[in-house]
């Protein structure tokens, strides 16, 4: 099975490959770029999962192959929800992970502060049904980054069970727990069940 991720962070296609390969299925992930597919997709959805729907349509509209899109962010309780989707340019289009950390750093009162990220995930083919489904990681922000691993927030995103950032962990250590594997897992069973293109 060939699917197209609706995306271009090669962090979340490799991400996205492994924990389709540690579920045995025979399934190749392509990007966007794969398929040469370079409209520009404005996020202006007021959700996650409506992001996600958005995405898929769209690269859906233009390909034979299955999508899968998602949209995920970090959600911090101090301040309502955010950066929620808007985690990826919370300090401005075309920021840094360094940028939008220093920001959401700046931004709270207290440290630890309660946090989660979220994961929303549709599959889709040809503008048919599509299937939704949702994973979330909950933790700390902590002032200090700490950990080279991942992206994002992961350096200032603390999980308690584990002692140590998500940017401490290992890729497989990661993609065991995080917010996205909780969804594609989740996925898994529609993904099974059209095993072809």
């Amino acid at each position: 099975m060939t699917l197209v991720i609706a995306s271009n962070n090669a962090h979340k296609i490799d991400e996205i490959q492994a924990m389709l390969d540690a579920a045995d299925l025979n399934i190749t992930c392509l990007s966007l770029r794969d398929i040469g597919f370079d409209t520009e997709i404005i996020e202006d959805a007021l959700s996650f999962a409506g992001n996600a729907l958005k995405k898929a349509k769209t690269v859906a509209a233009h390909t034979a192959h299955w999508v899968l899109a998602d949209d995920s962010g970090l959600c911090v309780d101090e301040i309502a929800g955010k950066p929620g989707i808007y985690s990826a340019r919370y300090a401005g289009e075309n920021a840094t992970d360094a940028q939008n950390n220093q920001k959401l750093l700046s931004s709270l009162s207290h440290f630890p502060a309660k946090a989660y990220y979220h994961c929303s995930i549709v599959l889709m083919r040809h503008l048919d049904r599509a299937y939704t489904t949702d994973g979330q990681i909950h933790g700390q922000i902590i002032a200090t980054a700490q950990g080279t691993g991942g992206f994002g927030y992961d350096p200032i995103f603390y999980l308690p069970e584990q002692r140590c950032t998500m940017a401490e962990l290992g890729p497989a250590e990661k993609n065991a727990i995080s917010h996205r594997h909780l969804a594609l897992q989740a996925m898994l069973p529609h993904i099974k069940q059209n095993p072809s293109n």
